[in-house]
């Protein structure tokens, strides 16, 4: 690993532009998950150093606010640049990190180019409007300025293209930004982040990120006065207690919650089967399952139920899980113990309740196996959990509507996809599918820069990519000109 991403050089938190030591004293290690060996050790922050990063980001914020478009998209561009010239090493630092595979990491790696190219556009798509107005010589204008300083809590399983798809828009758009990565996930989650702006040349205090305990340092993060705008992606239990804290708060901010999914794949009686199994593997295992949109549920019309469910199983006894630092691993390890432990919990709740097991196996290490159960029934606790794990669950379907009914019985709506070779067919069924997006002959897992992201139900609020950034992260200010002189009445 190069110098520029050695973990030796990352000292915990990134305030003011220096790479410095928390002064709460505490310190988070960060492992492998696989391996569970040491990768760094950090100080984490303090309440001080929490107020001082929101400091220098409303210091700074002033100043990029007035640059011109092009010389905020000048530093995407040079990010992007740094994301090629660093590549190999990003991928190993994710694969190292997370436990993410060779195919997550370089995803992600890719997820997060795409996403510093996107920024680099919006600079030029910021627009303001001329009203109407029934004034005589009077003329309205509404222009779009950026909201001031925006706060990133992101997650660890997708850290590095999750906390950028958030700073990245909102630094484009002139704003600056706070990042509090996942406990898990500091490096790429924050720090590396960091690493690759400063050498693009972002200025100093624009983007700051602080490590810490929540306890010590998650009210004030989350509450701070001088955030405008607060962007979460995680579970739907933080969410909500964020959601409820940020509500109660003295200072009134934007808020934008990414949460859970539970997302259906319906396979309907014109399929193509084959086809409907690989976007079903990859859509179920990639990450270990450990992915919002991931397909959670998979709903085969009764008529293709055995055919699709022969394949699935052999398709996936043929997955290799294991070190993810090897090229061919599909299924790497789990983030850490309490993962493992919740998954084996979901895994024994099934087999204490009936349901078949077409396939399974033990836990090595943090690496447990893929499991297939299946038929699942659609009152089956399993079928109303988020399994953010290589556990797979098959539900038979009677006709379409029964497979929309199933699809929409849940508390969330994120992703969903929809097989069939009768795309007009697919097409009517979409817009009868409660999610936030909905993707025909295609996996569940999508994300694509200028593309609206975003869920409903318990999945969150607000969206993300392309013009729903430049909505969230701007905000509308109304000028008037009167150039004839009125005559008021008093």
């Amino acid at each position: 690993m190069s110098n520029f991403i050695s973990t030796s050089g990352f000292l915990g938190q990134f305030i003011a532009g220096q790479h410095r030591a928390g002064r709460q004293g505490d310190v988070l290690k960060v492992s492998d998950p696989y391996d569970n060996s040491l990768l760094a050790e950090f100080l984490t922050a303090s309440l001080d150093d929490v107020n001082e990063a929101f400091s220098v980001a409303e210091q700074a914020q002033k100043s990029w606010a007035s640059k011109l478009p092009s010389e905020r998209s000048a530093v995407f561009h040079r990010a992007a640049i740094v994301m090629d010239q660093y590549r190999a090493d990003i991928v190993d630092l994710i694969i190292r990190e997370t436990g993410g595979t060779h195919t997550k990491a370089n995803a992600e790696w890719a997820a997060t180019r795409a996403g510093m190219m996107e920024a680099a556009e919006l600079p030029m798509r910021v627009e303001g409007r001329i009203m109407p107005i029934n004034v005589p010589g009077k003329e309205s204008r509404v222009y779009r300025v950026p909201l001031g300083v925006v706060s990133v809590i992101s997650p660890w399983n997708v850290p590095l293209h999750l906390s950028n798809r958030s700073a990245a828009p909102a630094l484009a758009l002139g704003n600056a930004v706070v990042i509090k990565p996942s406990e898990e996930t500091p490096i790429c989650g924050g720090l590396l982040l960091a690493k690759i702006y400063q050498e693009a040349g972002l200025p100093d205090g624009l983007l700051n990120v602080v490590n810490g305990d929540i306890p010590v340092i998650g009210d004030a993060f989350t509450l701070h006065p001088v955030a405008r705008f607060l962007s979460f992606t995680g579970s739907e239990r933080a969410g909500r207690a964020i959601a409820s804290r940020v509500a109660n708060s003295p200072t009134l901010k934007h808020i934008a919650l990414e949460l859970g999914g539970n997302s259906p794949l319906l396979v309907l009686d014109d399929a193509d089967i084959e086809q409907a199994v690989r976007a079903a593997v990859m859509g179920r295992f990639l990450h270990q399952g450990q992915v919002c949109m991931s397909t959670n549920r998979i709903i085969v019309d009764k008529n293709r139920y055995e055919e699709f469910t022969g394949l699935f199983v052999e398709h996936v006894s043929r997955l290799k899980f294991g070190d993810p630092k090897e090229a061919d691993t599909v299924i790497g390890p789990l983030i850490n113990a309490r993962q493992l432990q919740a998954a084996q919990a979901l895994v024994a709740q099934a087999k204490a309740s009936g349901l078949r097991q077409l396939l399974g196996g033990e836990a090595q290490g943090q690496v447990l196996p893929p499991h297939v159960f299946a038929p699942v029934p659609e009152d089956s606790p399993l079928a109303q959990t988020e399994l953010f794990s290589p556990i797979a669950q098959i539900f038979i379907s009677e006709n379409d509507r029964h497979a929309v009914q199933m699809a929409n019985n849940t508390s969330y709506g994120l992703s969903s996809a929809i097989f069939s070779k009768d795309e007009g067919r697919a097409l009517q069924l979409s817009m009868q599918i409660e999610a936030g997006m909905v993707h025909i002959n295609d996996i569940t897992v999508n994300d694509s820069p200028f593309n609206m992201f975003g869920g409903v139900k318990n999945s969150g609020l607000g969206r993300f990519n392309g013009e729903w950034s430049v909505a969230s992260y701007t905000e509308d200010r109304w000028v008037t000109i009167q150039r004839t002189p009125l005559q008021y009445p008093f």
